[in-house]
């Protein structure tokens, strides 16, 4: 995983899955099929995106396949970043 990916893996582990067995977190895991997120959770992750990454939250469309899993995320947050530089 790329260096944003571990750190977005990070906080989905902290946040979401403290203390679980996390070595079926992958890039690809589905966040939302398998229950680590659901709605609550994604507007988590939206708040730690638009803080920790200056992505304004306004511009953060709230469409599930954006957290769908963590490399969906990490493209997200790749292609916001490139928007807003």
């Amino acid at each position: 995983m790329s260096p944003l990916a571990d750190e977005i893996r990070g906080y989905i582990v902290t946040q979401f899955l403290d203390g679980e067995d996390t070595a079926d977190l992958t890039a690809e895991f589905d966040l939302i099929d398998n229950g680590v997120v659901d709605s609550l959770g994604v507007v988590r992750i939206v708040s730690h995106l638009s803080r920790a990454y200056s992505i304004p939250i306004d511009d953060i469309p709230l469409t599930p396949d954006n957290f769908r899993s963590i490399g969906a995320i990490s493209a997200f947050v790749e292609d916001a970043s490139k928007t807003t530089v």
